[in-house]
C-alpha cells in the first residue's frame, strides 16, 4: 500500500539520527486507523513516540497522502504483539518466550541467545516419575511461526 510504503519513508527519516530506535511496523487498518509501532533497544519515551507522531502527521497532512479522516497511533509494540525482527529477539535475551512452531508444536523458555539462523531457548522438561531439567534447544527462524514474551506477575 502507497500510504504504508510512504509512511515508513518519514518514520526512518524522523528516527535516523536516533540508532537506539527502530520501526517495527506501519499498518493501515480498514477502518482509517494508521498503527506505527516504534521501539528501541532500551524501550521507547512517550516523548519520542509523541515526535514520530507529529513528523508523520505534519507531512501526510502538507502532502495530502491520505485523502479521508483517519486516527494516527504511535506506540511500541504491545506485550501479547509477536517479536517481528531480530533486533526484538536480542531485546528480550533473559525472558521467558512462547513460541509457535511451523509443524503446529508450542515451546515455552528463557531466550538466551539469538544468532541469524536462530534462538536458543532453556526449556524446562519433566519426565513422568523424574525431576524437571533444563533443556537448551535451538529453533531455526525458518521453523517459527510466531514468538512472544511471556510475562510473569510472580
Amino acid at each position: 500500500m502507497q500510504v504504508e510504503k510512504r509512511v515508513t519513508e518519514l518514520v526512518e527519516e524522523k528516527i535516523a539520527d536516533r540508532p537506539e530506535l527502530f520501526l517495527v511496523e506501519v499498518k493501515m487498518l480498514p477502518n482509517n486507523k494508521l498503527i506505527i509501532h516504534v521501539d528501541g533497544d532500551e524501550g521507547i519515551s512517550i516523548q519520542d513516540c509523541v515526535a514520530v507522531s507529529r513528523h508523520v502527521g505534519f507531512h501526510l497532512e502538507e502532502e495530502n497522502t491520505i485523502e479521508q479522516a483517519y486516527n494516527l497511533e504511535v506506540s511500541s509494540p504491545g506485550v501479547g504483539e509477536p517479536l517481528r525482527l531480530i533486533r526484538q529477539y536480542n531485546k528480550n535475551i533473559g525472558r521467558t518466550v512462547s513460541v509457535k512452531l511451523s509443524g503446529g508444536q508450542k515451546k515455552e523458555g528463557k531466550l538466551l541467545e539469538v544468532t541469524d539462523g536462530n534462538i536458543l531457548i532453556e526449556e524446562s522438561v519433566k519426565e513422568k516419575g523424574k525431576k524437571a531439567v533444563a533443556v537448551q534447544t535451538a529453533i531455526p527462524f525458518n521453523d517459527i511461526l510466531e514468538t512472544t514474551v511471556l510475562i510473569s506477575f510472580k
